[in-house]
């Protein structure tokens, strides 16, 4: 197994917990593609805006590696646990914005990088939403058959 692989995601792990917004771009080719539960973002300026919005709604987010699959080659894969504070506002799927609670959360998480000439081409991050919901006070509300 090539290090590369590994090092580019050691690198990308640093820049996260860093909240430095360049270093976490160049490790991504110009047009990668970022897959997470929220959504799909394609290109730089795209995974430039999830990553924005991350760190201002949780502006203490750490991301620890727990395990990483050894024996893969590519993609780099790897399972996390986040903290977190949520301290500013996050953008719901439906559009709308939820300001700080100021609840701490801790959620599990895995992901897989595929990586092409020293970037990533391809990431895709794995998260349970109504765990994170759930943590941040959120409930579930049953609709309406009609609605």
């Amino acid at each position: 197994m090539s290090t590369t692989y590994w090092d580019l995601k050691h690198r990308l792990t640093d820049a996260i917990n860093a909240h430095d917004l360049q270093r976490v771009l160049d490790c991504y080719s110009a047009d990668a593609v970022y897959i997470a539960p929220s959504g799909i973002a394609e290109g730089h300026e795209q995974i430039a805006w999830v990553y924005e919005h991350l760190f201002r709604g949780f502006p203490d987010f750490h991301a620890t590696a727990w395990f990483e699959v050894a024996d893969c080659n590519n993609p780099a894969i790897t399972e996390w646990t986040y903290t977190a504070t949520h301290t500013g506002p996050v953008l719901l799927p439906d559009g709308r914005e939820v300001e700080g609670t100021g609840r701490r959360i801790t959620l599990r998480a895995t992901c897989a990088a595929h990586v092409e000439n020293g970037k990533i081409i391809s990431h895709r991050e794995y998260f349970d939403q109504l765990e994170l919901y759930s943590q941040l006070g959120f409930c579930l509300e049953l609709k309406s058959a009609s609605t």
